[in-house]
């Protein structure tokens, strides 16, 4: 689930923060899904970093497109907007290295999808 999946989903609406509700509203099932399963076993230890990994592969395909010129939000909100991704990545990483916390990037992901409404 990558830029591919952001792709199709937004071929689909017009509405671009339609699109972005819905995959952050995605990620967000995942990512819930996993936050309080040990991560004892193989099978369960894939879908808890293919969810991480994949609500990063969200923010960092928002921030190619808050990267963009052409974006028409505002400047300064592209520019916090970016921050936030840049967080999430970094958060990832800790998240990974058992680190992290990963009921702070469901929270931020919560966030954005109530703005989005």
């Amino acid at each position: 689930m990558s830029y591919q999946t952001y792709s199709r989903v937004q071929q689909r609406t017009s509405d671009p923060r339609s699109v972005e509700y819905q995959l952050l509203a995605q990620v967000t099932v995942a990512l819930t899904d996993v936050q309080d399963k040990q991560v004892n076993d193989a099978p369960t230890k894939a879908r808890f970093f293919d969810a991480i990994l994949w609500n990063k592969q969200v923010w960092d395909a928002f921030m190619v497109d808050l990267a963009d010129e052409r974006n028409a939000l505002p400047k300064e909100l592209r520019a916090r907007l970016i921050s936030i991704a840049l967080w999430v990545s970094r958060e990832t990483g800790a998240i990974m290295d058992g680190q992290g916390d990963l009921g702070a990037l469901i929270g931020v992901n919560r966030n954005i999808m109530q703005g989005l409404r």
